[in-house]
């Protein structure tokens, strides 16, 4: 039996091969091209998306006032956030007097340096109604300090006081400081906050609410508040809505002080 010789594609199969060949490969191409375009429009959609929240996030944010749904504030409380002192105590204001806004965390070890430098001129130009200090007490630190949440502490019984005891609130701001010892930058218990407090003077009725729910709210609002108002360190010193930063030097700020009287 004789086995059949395998025919060879003529000249016209083997162009007719060769067409179907790239027809094919046209197609392939095509449906590669569309699914790039298909992926590339998917992935400009989601970036314009994820740009457009991103931008009404921002605007939103800053249109907020953490400070407007808090109901417990304490005397003197302001919609910045900060507690007013002027020479009748906290809740006062020196009339005509400039404006000292400072930021203070009362775990801040450049906060306890401003102190150091500049608390007993500050205390001083107060008293003298030549200056209204706004002290905005803040807790940007609490994650740095081993989950004790001594910033919101120190902060919640600074407002217990400005409310309780108003007359003695700059006292007891120094006196927060000069407990941590030189330097600054130490946690105290609510012990030692009330130990702080009992040494100038402020009796159990103040201190047995330090370390509670009182104003605690307001703390938390009145940090948010700073953030949204672009404060993202401590200290922050504005004289006159304006940014004083020669803080470190001895007797600048009473200077500054005295010019913005003249």
């Amino acid at each position: 039996m004789s086995r059949s010789q395998p025919t060879t594609p003529t000249k016209q199969e083997r162009r007719e091969a060769a067409r179907e060949k790239a027809r094919q490969l046209r197609e392939a191409q095509a449906r590669r091209e569309k699914r790039n375009r298909m992926l590339l429009i998917g992935g400009v959609i989601v970036f314009v998306v994820l740009v457009g929240l991103a931008i009404y996030a921002i605007v939103a944010g800053s249109g907020t006032k953490p400070l407007e749904d808090v109901g417990e504030a304490p005397a003197g409380a302001t919609e910045s956030g900060a507690i007013t002192v002027g020479a009748q105590g906290a809740g006062t204001v020196n009339e005509g007097a400039p404006e000292l806004d400072i930021y203070v965390d009362y775990l801040c070890p450049y906060c306890a340096q401003f102190e150091m430098v500049n608390g007993q001129d500050v205390t001083e130009l107060v008293e003298a109604g030549e200056v209204t200090a706004n002290i905005h007490p803040v807790s940007f630190l609490d994650r740095s300090s081993d989950y004790t949440g001594f910033s919101t502490r120190g902060a919640q019984a600074t407002a217990v006081v400005a409310e309780l005891a108003p007359d003695r609130l700059l006292d007891f701001h120094v006196a927060l400081f000069e407990a941590q010892g030189p330097g600054g930058g130490v946690d105290l218990t609510n012990s030692q906050i009330a130990e702080a407090g009992r040494s100038i003077g402020l009796d159990s009725e103040v201190t047995d609410r330090f370390g509670g729910d009182n104003f605690k709210d307001w703390v938390l609002a009145a940090t948010g508040q700073a953030r949204s108002d672009g404060v993202t360190a401590t200290p922050t010193i504005l004289l006159d809505g304006e940014e004083f930063v020669d803080w470190t030097t001895p007797g600048a700020l009473a200077e500054a002080i005295a010019a913005a009287n003249s």
